[in-house]
């Protein structure tokens, strides 16, 4: 039975036509992406729509997988055959018909650039202006806007290749010289016995195997770890010798950490010390960029600064030969520091920003653009924002909108849902009980609908009845990472703390600076996850261990029977179940796999059953069915803890890569809860959650705490602040207008007594609770 669809009136568009005249509309039917039930819906154009819904409602795959993803496709078209074979290739998505698309500009919240050379300042361009200042007046001359460069071989330091640190490895953390390589006296990743980087070594010649690491004779020694790369020959292979510590340092220090595996970075945190470069001080730059200034700063001064006060400083160069770059630049750092990003720096590094300050960087490129008539596509831009600061998200919104753009939101927050022109609402559930249109109309009809959106919009937790009483004191001494102040403070253990304050003002500083590698310490936090089309939450937990296993004791065959990854893959697909055809300079075609009908294995493996179901049935399993289907045992303890954090909606075989933020962090969660009770670092866990999954939320907190556990919760939703045992609110502003402790102790009294941002905002939200 179809669900009925509520509908209010378009709103009136440009010239008194009404949103569904013929081109006023961006129409979709029979929309089948994902889990979208053949939908059909008008979304009215030059108005903020903003789409609502379940986490795994379909939202993302409307918004982003059928009408972005089709005015993209389109785009892409207008390119010539040759031009289209550089490009990603991207198929039609599954829909019937889409009208009246404009070219779609998605601002979304992945990471910004891949290493460590891209800065707020590179990513902006704000960076290339302020170079081209310098070139022309800085005082000594250095030469064109290139010799200020750090990735340019004209500007950068010649020691640390533009980088700014260098890095000292502790040779304890990569060898045990009490053993031999045949005893595993290397501890390195990757170097076990018998892997083929330690069969290069021992079996070089250079070294014997058999010696232990102690009694090496000092040309053995420097051979091991510092001899440079040399053709040798090793198992009968000719290959490339290279010292331990060239090697890691190739391998493992010469990517961004955050690009490696997680056991390979946690080795790289333990092994190296990474310190500002002797040369130029961590500034990046050759000694004739550093002796220019300006105004008594050089280049690396300002790239440094707050963005706010730089922009004082560009404010006042007055010089009228460098007046258009001046006044590009003033452009960038005011709208910067408009969309609240005032306390970044130009030199901070991208990869170390959260995804929200990503994603309104990216907006900054936007706010200044001449197009119009341009559909803007946004994935939650409040996240990580105060409820200080998501007034002013709103704003520019509605700045993109009142310029003739059409903006297209996902969101969860009712502040944001407040502002829309006309809402779409997705659901009633998630995965196959989701993908259909619940409702579309205005905010006040939406109020009314009944919808799971609809019935939340209004809803205000309290204030807990009862407080937890701690059971002892984390205490961080000193904390001074990035903008922090000296900070002391003491965190409860065995209750639910809640870390706050603006963006900015040190709530990750303090928390991530401080806490991780503490014994005990568990983090859940925003990083992506990593793996290939062929991961899948079964894959990830290790769920399709205990899975292989019941069905290889119940056929009797092995369990590498049962891997798409190896014996038991169909040959025709390697086991992905697609077959993916290059078309040379067209765009590639992925088609499901004919001879296993996209099942992934060969017919020998899906002749074996266990209670009925072959492999490929019981991978296309929602958590929820699957916990009917494996009643005991590690299978159903995964399934359960999948259960637990809302992901019972979710396909066992679904690729990670379509999962949404929120599920990705909550999976991540469902792994680590596997372990006895610990201290539970959270960064933003509601980012992603419908306001009808934040009650979930919160019994999920509930439950590691009373189950021995301490959870520490980094949020800005007012939902958990009313729901901790005890609040650490930071501040008062952002950057160096905080990293302080501002206020300790219970949402009671800081509702009751304090007057910091967070106080006034948790005040209001609880008054209509």
């Amino acid at each position: 039975m179809s669900l009925p669809t509520t509908t209010a009136p378009a709103p009136a568009g440009p010239g008194g036509r009404t949103a569904a005249d013929a081109h006023d509309v961006i129409e979709v039917r029979g929309a089948r992406e994902n889990n979208l039930a053949g939908i059909d819906v008008d979304v009215p154009k030059r108005r903020l729509t903003v789409f609502t819904g379940v986490s795994g409602s379909g939202k993302s795959s409307l918004v982003f997988g059928t009408i972005a993803a089709e005015s993209q496709r389109l785009i892409n078209e207008t390119y010539t055959a040759f031009v289209q074979g550089f490009m990603p290739s991207a198929g039609r998505p599954d829909v019937d018909t889409l009208r009246n698309l404009s070219a779609a500009i998605i601002v979304g919240q992945e990471p910004m650039g891949a290493n460590s050379r891209s800065t707020v300042g590179t990513a902006t361009d704000a960076h290339a202006m302020l170079r081209i200042i310098f070139s022309r007046l800085g005082e000594p001359h250095a030469g064109t806007s290139s010799a200020f460069s750090f990735n340019n071989a004209e500007g950068m330091c010649p020691e640390c290749e533009g980088l700014g640190r260098a890095s000292r490895i502790d040779l304890g953390e990569l060898l045990d010289r009490d053993l031999s390589l045949d005893e595993g006296a290397i501890t390195v990743p990757g170097f076990g016995v018998g892997s083929w980087y330690w069969k290069v070594i021992a079996e070089s010649g250079l070294v014997d195997p058999a010696v232990k690491l102690r009694d090496y004779t000092a040309g053995q020694w420097d051979d091991l770890l510092h001899k440079p790369a040399t053709k040798i020959k090793s198992s009968g292979i000719n290959t490339t010798y290279e010292g331990l510590l060239v090697k890691v340092r190739r391998l493992y220090l010469g990517k961004d950490t955050e690009s490696l595996q997680p056991h390979i970075r946690a080795f790289v945190d333990r092994a190296v010390a990474f310190s500002a470069c002797r040369a130029c001080g961590g500034a990046r730059l050759n000694p004739a960029a550093l002796a220019s200034r300006i105004g008594g700063r050089n280049i690396a001064d300002c790239a440094a600064m707050q963005i706010s006060d730089l922009a004082e400083f560009v404010r006042g160069i007055g010089d009228p030969s460098v007046a258009p770059p001046a006044a590009t630049l003033q452009g960038t750092l005011d709208s910067l520091v408009e969309i609240g990003l005032g306390y970044l720096s130009l030199d901070r590094e991208s990869t170390t920003l959260s995804g929200g300050e990503a994603q309104r960087v990216k907006m900054v490129r936007h706010l200044g653009s001449s197009l119009t008539d341009v559909t803007y596509v946004f994935d939650e831009p409040t996240a990580g924002l105060h409820p200080h600061d998501i007034a002013r998200m709103n704003d520019l919104l509605l700045r993109l909108r009142d310029k003739g753009n059409t903006v297209l939101v996902v969101e969860h927050k009712p502040e944001t849902i407040a502002i829309a022109d006309h809402i779409v609402d997705l659901g009633p559930g998630a995965g196959a009980a989701g993908g259909r249109v619940c409702f579309t109309g205005g905010v006040a009809g939406l109020r009314a609908s009944g919808t799971p959106t609809g019935r939340h919009l209004g809803h205000r937790a309290r204030l807990r009845d009862t407080l937890r009483r701690p059971s002892g004191h984390m205490a961080i001494k000193g904390a001074d990472l990035h903008n922090l102040k000296n900070v002391d403070v003491e965190i409860p253990l065995g209750v639910l703390t809640v870390v706050t304050g603006v963006a900015g003002s040190g709530k990750s500083s303090l928390i991530h600076g401080s806490l991780p590698g503490r014994d005990g310490v568990v983090v859940v936090d925003q990083s992506p996850i990593r793996g290939s089309r062929r991961s899948n939450p079964a894959t990830y937990t290790g769920l399709l261990d205990a899975i292989r296993t019941a069905f290889a004791k119940a056929n009797g065959v092995r369990p590498a029977l049962f891997s798409a990854n190896s014996e038991g893959a169909c040959p025709a697909c390697k086991g992905i179940g697609l077959i993916y055809t290059d078309l040379a300079m067209m765009a590639g075609v992925a088609s499901v796999c004919e001879e296993c009908e996209g099942r992934r294995y060969t017919a020998e493996v899906l002749g074996h059953t266990l209670r009925g179901k072959d492999i490929s049935q019981v991978l296309a399993m929602p958590v929820a069915e699957a916990r009917e289907f494996f009643t005991t045992g590690q299978a159903r303890a995964v399934l359960d803890r999948l259960a637990d954090v809302g992901l019972g909606y979710l396909g066992l075989g679904q690729p990670l890569t379509t999962l949404s933020g929120g599920e990705r962090q909550r999976l991540k969660l469902a792994i680590h809860m596997a372990g006895k009770a610990a201290v539970y670092v959270l960064d933003e866990p509601t980012t992603g959650l419908h306001l009808a999954d934040v009650d979930r939320l919160l019994a999920l907190l509930d439950r590691l705490v009373d189950d021995g556990g301490t959870a520490i919760v980094i949020e800005h939703h007012q939902a958990v602040m009313a729901h901790a045992d005890w609040i650490i609110d930071l501040g008062p502003g952002a950057g160096a207008d905080g990293g302080e402790i501002v206020f300790t102790g219970t949402p009671a009294d800081l509702v009751a007594g304090a007057a910091t941002r967070t106080a006034r905002h948790l005040r209001d939200y609880t008054a209509g609770a």
